[in-house]
Order: C-alpha cells, then structure tokens, then sequence
C-alpha cells in the first residue's frame, strides 16, 4: 500500500515537480482544484481520503485511505449528471494513454506540451501525466489565458489542449496539434484541431477526430458506448468496480458506430429530451441554433412539462447589440429540425454556466427553472 498525495497548489512547475517526486516513491496523487468552495472542497477530500496534503508551503500527513501498489493517480469526476466520484488509474493504464495518444499526434522530443487545463480534471492532468511518461518537454501555467498562450507559443510549445470555449479566443495557427476535448467543438474547425471523445474513467481521450486510439475497443449496445481498453480506471475510490467481467465500461454515452470504425456521440443518456414520444437531442438544437446571427452560445435542456412530459428550453446569450424572439428561434430551428426539436421556452442570460472543462451544467439551468 502506497500514500496518496493531494497537490494543494496551482498548477505550474511546483506542482509538476511534487507529482514527479511522489511517482519517484511509488505514491499516487490527486490534484485538488483551487477554485472549489470551502464545503465544495471539504466534500471531495471526504471521497478521496488523502493521506498526505501538499501544498507549496511543505506536506502535510493527514488521516486517509493508502491506495493499492501501482496506483498513479485519483481523478475527481465532473459530476455533471450525478454523484461526484473519484477514479483510480493506475501507472500502466497512464502508460497506455500516453503511448496511444503520441503515437496518433506523431509527438517526438522536438514538441512542447502547454499544460493550461486545470490538473484538477482528467484532461489537464494528462497533459502533464503524458509528458513525464513520454519524456516531452512541458510548460505548465496556472489557468489557460490567452497571454500565456501566446507566450509559451513564442517560447517552443507545438502541442497544446484546450476547451473549445477557448479557442474562439485564440490563434489557432501558433500550434502544431490542438487538442480540443470537454463540450462539443464548433464545426468548421481549424485542420491542426483535434476533437476528442473520453471521460475521467477512460483516462483522457480515447477517441481522435472519431476514431479509436490504437489498443481502444468501441462497442454500441443498445445505443450506449461500451468501450474497452488499457488506460481504463482500475476502480473508483469508494471501491466500487465499474468493469464488467469482460473488462466492457458503460460510458452512459448514446452514439453509433458507422461500417468504418468511425463513432458519433449524440450525447449523454441523462440529456435525451422526449417530449411528447419524440426523442430530441439538445446538443443537435444547439447547433441549428448558433448558426443564428444572434446567438452568441446557448444551452438546450429539457424541463418537466404536464402537457409534453418534457419541455424545450434554450438558454440563449445574444451577440451585443441584438435581440431575440422565442417566434424567431422556433422557425430558425423549424427551417432545418422537425417542429418538435423548436425550443418552447427562451431564457436570455448573460453567461451559460460551465463547468472548468466547458461543459455546459444543463443540471443547474434546469433546477433555476424548475424552483422559480
């Protein structure tokens, strides 16, 4: 049994240097993310159970649970749709990940990785998981902006991961490969963008530009993404064992996979709106919906509805200097969806609320609804 290590510090080259030195010993991490309220923080500490506290000031050995021989590193889920958990992936399912992912990038030593995701989350605690395995060189920033963007671009970074929110405020040319992953990516991207499909238990992406990684496994039953592969969890901390006994994860995805081996996700199970027997999918309504000139980003959701069992709504943020009608988005979305996929509801807002990764919180937007 090993110690597992909470990094309570801010991401850079501190916190890549206490995680380099806890591996060196064997110890697993976990990357506590600092912007988490006091009873947000306390909450995951209670699912994680660190054994020892490290912030920039010294370690600290704190009451946990020691995690098994092989353990690397325990990651926080989003808990978009649920229970927050925390999964444990070991050092040869982040070996697996970071071979796979280099291998379909075509990274040599000659690259930089830029690591401005929060290490709290899966997709920004790979980036520099992978480069200490890979032996790539690394430059780690306390959050993504766009001047330590550019900077680290003039300073020899060629890789770099983003949300997709960020790259609309970026120069998409100053790097080689950008990895997009968290919400779904607009379309009409940049070639040198790459947009991928995982999750917290699949140890990062698995899926590039809708193809498997090499060694990633991808099967639809019953419409639900099964996936099998190396750099899956070991198990969550509550040891609760999420595999099947043939080694299969159920994402709790919705997608399909065409005769080619190429997988389209349609969005998580939770999401599906059925209102009134139709089956509707909010991510396809809010793609009709940003191709109006108005619209600046929108979050469809389905609200509980007497009439249609569930209703549409979208929340809309509209471009400066405009205005919008609920008439005016229904026909916009009639003119390319059936009738049915029209939202029913409007709420102009100022921001969509997101999660660190971009993820729209559909979840909080509907419960506002719902209590007022």
């Amino acid at each position: 049994m090993n110690e597992l290590v909470c990094l309570d510090m801010p991401n850079g080259q501190a916190l890549v240097d206490r995680l380099s030195r806890a591996w060196d010993n064997d110890d697993a991490v976990f990357a506590l993310d600092q912007r988490l309220p006091a009873p947000a923080r306390q909450q995951i500490l209670d699912i994680v159970q660190p054994t020892i506290m490290a912030t920039l000031g010294g370690d600290e050995t704190v009451s946990g649970r020691l995690v098994d021989a092989g353990d690397a590193v325990v990651v926080a889920t989003s808990g978009t749709t649920g229970t927050q958990k925390a999964a444990v992936l070991t050092m040869a399912a982040l070996e697996a990940s970071a071979r796979a992912t280099s291998a379909r990038l075509k990274v040599s030593l000659k690259d930089q990785w830029l690591a401005c995701l929060p290490p709290s989350h899966v997709g920004g605690l790979s980036v520099i998981t992978r480069s200490l395995i890979m032996g790539t060189s690394l430059v780690a920033v306390p959050s993504f902006t766009k001047e330590a963007y550019e900077d680290a671009a003039t300073n020899g970074a060629t890789l770099v991961s983003l949300v997709a929110t960020a790259l609309q405020r970026v120069d998409a040319s100053l790097y080689r490969t950008i990895v997009l992953g968290g919400a779904r990516a607009p379309k009409d991207l940049p070639d040198n963008c790459i947009t991928t499909y995982g999750m917290t238990e699949t140890g990062s992406g698995i899926v590039y530009n809708g193809t498997a990684l090499p060694g990633v496994e991808i099967e639809i039953r019953d419409s639900i993404v099964y996936v099998r592969a190396p750099m899956l969890l070991r198990a969550y901390r509550d040891d609760t064992y999420p595999l099947d006994n043939d080694g299969w994860f159920r994402t709790g995805d919705r997608g399909a996979l065409s005769s080619d081996g190429v997988l389209t996700v349609e969005g998580r199970e939770g999401d599906l709106i059925i209102s009134g027997g139709e089956n509707i999918w909010p991510e396809s309504v809010e793609e009709t919906l940003l191709t109006h000139e108005s619209v600046a980003e929108v979050c469809v959701a389905g609200v509980p509805d007497p009439e249609w069992g569930m209703a549409v709504h979208a929340w809309v943020v509209v471009q400066d200097s405009t205005s919008i009608t609920l008439e005016e988005l229904r026909d916009h979305v009639k003119l390319v969806m059936p009738a049915h996929c029209a939202p029913r509801n409007v709420h102009v807002v100022s921001t969509i609320p997101r999660t660190s990764l971009g993820k729209p919180q559909r979840a909080l937007l509907v419960r506002s609804v719902s209590t007022s």
